[in-house]
């Protein structure tokens, strides 16, 4: 069976917030056993240009969401950046996951050809929906996703490789 835009796209979405999920559950946990607060580890960040754990996983959700509404027709969410709390990054993950469950590999046929044009400040690039997969929504997702990683891995998390690789069922 050939790789699809759906087969490249959905399942490693999910599997990741399944990943970044878990990270956090162990983040709370060790929050908890070390004493450490809550909000150091939300607010933590690896350079001060940099977004914070919050922020992470706020990127890796829209990352996913505004690919799927860049290469169908759907309608995705919209999730203000409003998290306070663990609990509300959880949440944010559940909604993030029960949109992509809702998505059909048929919504995604044929969006390998469909151009999509990214706006930056200085920059407009042209995309094929393949090469927008491939070159910039995937190396963006694990961007935010290695980043929530490494984030919680220098404060002291005890997560390790398997952690972000997640199952391998």
């Amino acid at each position: 069976m050939p790789l699809t835009m759906y087969k490249l796209s959905i399942p490693a979405f999910k599997r990741g917030f399944s990943a970044l999920g878990g990270l956090l559950d162990k983040a709370e946990a060790f929050a908890v056993e070390s004493g450490t607060p809550l909000d150091e580890l939300f607010n933590a960040r690896l350079a001060p240009d940099m977004l914070p754990l919050s922020g992470q996983i706020q990127r890796a959700s829209d990352t996913s969401k505004n690919a799927i509404a860049r290469l169908t027709t759907l309608e995705v969410p919209r999730f203000p950046d409003d998290e306070k709390s663990f609990a509300d990054l959880q949440a944010r993950i559940v909604k993030t996951v029960a949109f992509l469950e809702t998505v059909a590999a048929e919504d995604l046929d044929g969006s390998e050809t469909r151009e999509v044009t990214l706006s930056f400040p200085t920059l407009k690039v042209t995309f094929s929906g393949e090469d927008y997969l491939l070159k910039f929504v995937l190396p963006n997702f694990y961007f935010h996703l290695t980043t929530a990683y490494d984030i919680l891995r220098h404060k002291g998390v005890p997560i390790g490789k398997a952690d972000f690789i997640g199952s391998l069922e």
